[in-house]
């Protein structure tokens, strides 16, 4: 088997080379040849320098994450990185594309780094639940500072050269087209110079002169970091290089990777990692399916919806004509897409030309006829099956025949919608979640008689769009609504036994979710869907309603809410609770935490496994995707299916049972056998 390494030699100057695509993952070949062309530079004395570079499009991007979980084969990576630095000889890498991971650790083992402007540079293993496990924390913060290296090292997200090169873990950026020769020159510079390791370096003082940094880096990361174990343990890391002497650090970096390795929170975000490139992969649809051009796309309703929706194509750079019914309307949300744009570019995430450059992409209108020519129509209308249908039946006359035609319906039979056209072959679910310019999430919906090209353009589109997608297939719900459904029925009927709102949305907060049903349910208004007669009382929702208390926007809905939009109980809601509880004789009792997780999480996962049963996704990692993506469910956990998995279906089987509970066949069977979904 050929070696994805090999060397050439310019004049006294060793370039090794890897050439194993698609990204010179650091697998067992790869390691093995960095070890030997060390040596061979070592052994050589008409060698006096050494550069390290990659084929392809990037640097060495990371570990090689199918060796996970599998025996080790040597040399691993550590040893390879010290027998690299150990060199008297400078060790020079030449960095193009990605240096993340294990990659961004052979940067740091080097003794220099040079990059093209374009190259980014990482540490992202908290994004699998992880720490660097090559000394990648030992190493930085002596190379950089422990306030430098913090955010690489616990945010997990790369920054670019210039950046790298600002903080002193670039030392020189090259051309883009030069780089093997700039790098050269670059070693050939530093030959007869003592070698600088990063193992020696003195930077992480600044963590020794304030110890506080640690904490208030901790704080002001709280947010984000809550739940999880890998960010924890890498401020640890980074802290403990500038407490301790290499050699522990390196030890203790081992001791935090080995039992963050071991941890259930790892192997979920593994899990979610292949999940979320499994979902793009659609079993009975061949690769090779042509796609159809998607150069125009069309948009029904300016509203909320429609308007998020539309965005995602602008900042894409696709062209959108956004259809509405009235002058006012349209106006109304046009500007509302305006200003969106604006506060992003506020914040710094977008400039004012590119602003510009987004809204110049739109065409708004007041006429189907208008739409004619895209290549793509997503309606974003009421939830009405007779305005669907009226709407697919216009655009049907109107658009050009090879053109898609989307519903971004949340509940509704696309088969049905399909079915007022004269084409449903070219009819499909795009499920968009609020706020759609921000949620990850797109639930694609295929129909019956959806076609290949139809669904494979739609999840080619959705990478172009910056959402993850997921397919369905056509059931009331689709795969997250219809699994939360059975969350809130199970939360309605507790308040009603006895347990307090705001405890039920207490133990999913406490579970890792952003938010409990009752306060969902006053952030997107509970009189959504409300009949509006407030002397028509039937429901705890309707008697709210009937009084004002209509969500956040009022001030006053499950909670109270102060200007500052923080919530407390209401005595109110509490008496109103009581009073319907009374009416339908539910005997009042105390409900503890772990009834109320069991009744409110396993309804879910039984009901993840009869959309299983029933074909509606594919596998069992498509439910976590959509969970995980699109309603806030800890990402530390894996997702429902992945988490019931942890905990034993079995468990799951029992609590539902001892809760008097539904237990599809197809979980029954599943917990008798394998204990797994996938």
């Amino acid at each position: 088997m050929t070696s994805p390494i090999r060397t050439e030699r310019h004049d006294n100057v060793l370039v090794v080379i890897s050439d194993n695509p698609p990204v010179n993952a650091l697998g067992q070949a790869v390691r093995a040849g960095l070890k030997d062309a060390i040596e061979e530079a070592m052994s050589d004395d008409a060698i006096e320098a050494v550069v390290i570079r990659c084929d392809g499009r990037t640097f060495f991007a990371g570990a090689d994450i199918t060796e996970f979980g599998k025996p080790p084969v040597g040399p691993n990576l550590p040893e390879t990185l010290d027998a690299m630095e150990a060199s008297d000889k400078p060790v020079v890498a030449a960095i193009h594309g990605t240096a993340l991971g294990g990659g961004c650790e052979v940067a740091l083992a080097c003794h220099y780094r040079v990059a093209v402007p374009s190259a980014k540079l990482g540490l992202p293993e908290v994004k699998l639940g992880l720490i660097p496990g090559a000394a990648g924390t030992q190493r930085l913060p002596r190379l950089v500072g422990a306030e430098a290296a913090l955010p690489l090292v616990v945010g997990g997200n790369p920054i670019s050269a210039r950046k790298a090169q600002g903080i002193g873990l670039v030392d020189e950026i090259v051309g883009e087209d030069s780089l093997e020769a700039d790098a050269i020159a670059f070693a050939k510079s530093k030959i007869g110079q003592p070698v600088p390791r990063a193992s020696e370096g003195t930077a992480n003082g600044d963590g020794v002169r304030d110890p506080d940094l640690f904490d208030r880096f901790r704080a002001s990361q709280a947010r984000k970091i809550r739940g999880f174990d890998a960010p924890n343990a890498a401020i640890e890391a980074v802290k403990a290089a500038g407490t301790m002497s290499y050699a522990e650090g390196v030890k203790k970096e081992r001791e935090l990777f080995t039992e963050l390795m071991s941890g259930t929170q790892s192997a979920a975000m593994r899990h979610y990692f292949f999940a979320e490139r499994a979902a793009n992969k659609i079993d009975d649809v061949p690769k090779d399916t042509p796609l159809i051009p998607i150069k125009k796309v069309g948009v029904i309703g300016a509203g909320t919806m429609g308007g998020g929706i539309s965005m995602n194509f602008l900042s894409a750079g696709i062209p959108v004509t956004i259809l509405e019914m009235s002058q006012d309307a349209l106006d109304r949300g046009t500007g509302t897409m305006r200003k969106n744009y604006e506060n992003t570019a506020k914040k710094g995430r977008m400039t004012a030309d590119q602003v510009e450059q987004a809204m110049g992409l739109l065409t708004p209108t007041l006429s189907y006829d208008d739409l004619a020519d895209c290549d793509l129509v997503i309606e974003a209308v009421y939830e009405s099956m007779d305005v669907k249908k009226e709407v697919f039946g216009k655009l049907d006359e109107v658009v050009k025949q090879g053109a898609i035609l989307a519903s971004n319906t949340s509940y509704l039979d696309v088969n049905e919608i399909a079915a007022a056209t004269q084409r449903p072959g070219y009819v499909v679910g795009m499920h968009f979640f609020s706020p759609a310019n921000i949620m990850k999430l797109l639930e694609v919906v295929r129909g019956e008689k959806t076609r290949d090209d139809v669904l494979a353009t739609v999840m080619k589109l959705s990478k172009t769009i910056g959402k993850v997608a997921a397919v369905s297939g056509v059931c009331p719900g689709f795969i997250g609504n219809r699994m939360l459904s059975k969350r809130q029925e199970q939360a309605n009927a507790l308040i009603m036994e006895g347990a307090n709102y705001w405890e039920v949305d207490e133990v999913l907060l406490d579970f890792g979710f952003p938010m409990g049903p009752f306060q969902m349910g006053d952030l997107a208004g509970i009189d959504i869907g409300w009949h509006r007669d407030p002397s028509k009382v039937t429901t705890v929702r309707e008697a709210l309603c009937a009084v004002g208390r209509f969500g956040q926007k009022a001030g006053k809905g499950f909670y109270d809410y102060d200007e500052a939009r923080q919530r407390t109980p209401s005595d109110e809601v509490k008496q109103i609770i009581a009073d319907f509880a009374a009416k339908e004789g539910k005997e009042q009792r105390e409900i503890l935490k772990d009834e109320i997780r069991e009744r409110l999480l396993y309804p879910m996962v039984n009901e993840g496994a009869k959309i299983l049963e029933e074909g509606m996704a594919q596998r069992a990692s498509d439910i976590d995707v959509v969970w995980i993506n699109g309603y806030g469910w800890p990402l530390y956990t894996g997702g429902p299916m992945f988490w019931a998995q942890t905990i034993g279906l079995d468990k799951v089987v029992e609590g539902l049972e001892k809760h008097d509970l539904p237990v599809s066949n197809y979980l029954r069977e599943r917990s008798a056998g394998s204990g797994k979904f996938d």
